[in-house]
């Protein structure tokens, strides 16, 4: 490595502002679900399956991806998702119905978004070294956490002052300046060729996430049957898919992902901590999102406002994990902000009240926030911690996968959980305010339209005759979901308790080796 190629910070600014897009993706739109439905005509349901099929996106594409900068090259397929994501934040931008949105968002920025991940970490530690390399991944780190941070408050400010659409601009604004930029980036050498590439092994990786989810998401439309059988074909597709893997490393050749390394503990229990702890955040960051915008009514711009705390106390917590680590190990470290973050979806439990303010969600917010910034920010260096350096690089895919899997699995089950637990506090509802002049299933179709457009509904199209009532009936409704949907949050937290207690401690590495630095760096 030359010295002028060490003393250049343009290659991290670069990357570092294709981190801080990507993860700015995955939160702003959040805020700004009240508008997108009455501009585009459409419903929460759609929104929250967008939402979810552009992470379930990435995470079936990773690592393929991770295996791709191997044959085409580290900046080729860097410049390649950025280009595709781009093209994705135009249509995004000006997109004029729901299929438009999903196409440039979901489908094209998820792509992008895939083919971008895996190199962010390669192209900097490829490019730095020593302390050089730590500072750089440690600036990545912080402006991936800085986007999550901010996302909510800028979906929230361009939604209400201009229009959610502005959001996908200011994104390819940055497109363009990396794209401008992008020979800064060292062009490194191939380390495998085309025939190494696993087609087989990644159709099949592909189709079981794609299946997964798809069967997941049925349970919004209230389709068991179709649910039950989709799961099932993808627990096969994914079942083949372990066994072609090994008979492909068995045989001598290359596999997409060599399955026997899913034997080391920490890998495969890790990547499931990390799964579970993005389901949580991306799960309640939607339905804390929508009881915002349905029932306190807010603005985007408030709405963002409230989910600071939140997202903040994460910011702030991923900056002092590591050196608590070091300091009692990562999987104590994990497990005292699971314990905090169970702490707070009980302070949140009782506070989601028709006339909540800020105060009253703050301490409850940040806690929480604050409990999951413990394990966000551990949980990749502990899956990682046995895996030799040849592997480096499909495991880091895989561990991607579990994150990017869990936030879209987080918005469609916790979105599920919300729209059940709604239904099943009808009847209380109900019997707790003056009985409306309805039958059973005529509210029913009501509450579902109201619910489903965020409010959003004209009164003229509605058969509810007491308007007062129904309202405090859906205000009800909301409050008793949301205390499910904390509950249900509290049960997925204490299965990421039991899956940490299983990890082996890391306390004893030492802190300075390439492994923490991609700690650092996708936390």
């Amino acid at each position: 490595m030359n010295k002028s190629k060490e003393m250049s910070w343009m290659p991290l600014v670069v990357v570092a502002a294709a981190a801080f897009i990507s993860a700015l993706d995955s939160t702003f739109m959040n805020v700004s679900m009240s508008q997108v439905v009455v501009d585009l005509d459409t419903d929460v349901g759609t929104i929250q399956k967008i939402i979810s099929f552009y992470t379930l996106i990435t995470a079936s594409l990773m690592l393929i991806s991770a295996k791709l900068q191997d044959i085409i090259g580290k900046r080729k397929i860097f410049l390649l998702g950025m280009i595709i994501y781009g093209v994705g934040d135009l249509i995004a931008a000006i997109s004029p119905n729901v299929t438009a949105l999903f196409t440039g968002w979901a489908l094209l920025e998820g792509i992008g978004s895939a083919l971008m991940g895996p190199a962010l970490i390669s192209i900097i530690s490829g490019t730095y070294d020593g302390i050089q390399r730590t500072k750089a991944l440690a600036v990545v780190s912080t402006m991936a956490g800085l986007a999550v941070a901010v996302g909510p408050l800028f979906g929230g400010f361009v939604t209400t002052f201009l229009s959610w659409r502005f959001g996908f601009g200011f994104e390819l604004i940055i497109v363009i300046f990396v794209l401008i930029n992008y020979r800064k980036i060292a062009d490194f050498a191939r380390t495998a060729s085309r025939k190494d590439l696993d087609i087989v092994g990644s159709v099949l990786s592909v189709a079981g996430l794609l299946l997964f989810m798809s069967g997941i998401l049925q349970l919004s439309g209230k389709n068991i049957k179709l649910c039950v059988i989709l799961v099932i074909v993808s627990i096969v597709v994914m079942l083949s898919f372990g066994f072609f893997e090994l008979r492909r490393s068995m045989a001598g050749k290359t596999p997409l992902f060599d399955v026997r390394l899913l034997k080391d503990r920490n890998l495969r229990n890790g990547t499931l901590v990390r799964l579970i702890t993005a389901l949580v955040m991306a799960g309640t960051l939607f339905a804390i999102s929508v009881y915002l915008l349905s029932v306190l009514k807010l603005s985007a711009f408030k709405t963002g406002l409230m989910l600071m705390p939140m997202t903040v106390g994460m910011l702030l917590v991923s900056f002092i994990a590591p050196k608590t680590a070091m300091k009692i190990g990562h999987r104590y470290g994990m497990l005292i902000g699971f314990v905090i973050a169970v702490g707070g979806c009980f302070i949140l439990r009782n506070q989601f009240k028709p006339d909540a303010g800020f105060l009253s969600l703050l301490p409850g917010m940040f806690i929480y926030g604050a409990g999951l910034g413990f394990p966000m920010s551990l949980s990749v260096d502990v899956p990682l911690s046995n895996i030799p350096p040849q592997a480096q690089n499909s495991c880091s895919g895989l561990v991607s996968t579990g994150q990017s899997l869990g936030m879209s699995m987080g918005t469609a089950v916790i979105g599920v959980v919300l729209t059940l637990g709604a239904v099943s506090g009808l009847r209380e509802a109900i019997n707790t305010y003056t009985p409306l002049n309805l039958s059973n299933e005529a509210f029913r179709a009501n509450a579902e339209m109201y619910m489903q457009k965020m409010g959003n509904v004209d009164p003229l199209t509605m058969t509810v005759k007491d308007q007062d009532a129904y309202q405090k009936i859906i205000n009800a409704v909301y409050h008793d979901a949301m205390r499910v949907v904390m509950m249900v949050a509290v049960g997925v937290i204490l299965l990421g308790i039991i899956l940490t207690f299983s990890l082996k401690d890391i306390k004893k590495q030492k802190s300075g080796n390439i492994l923490n630095d991609q700690d650092a760096a996708t936390s």
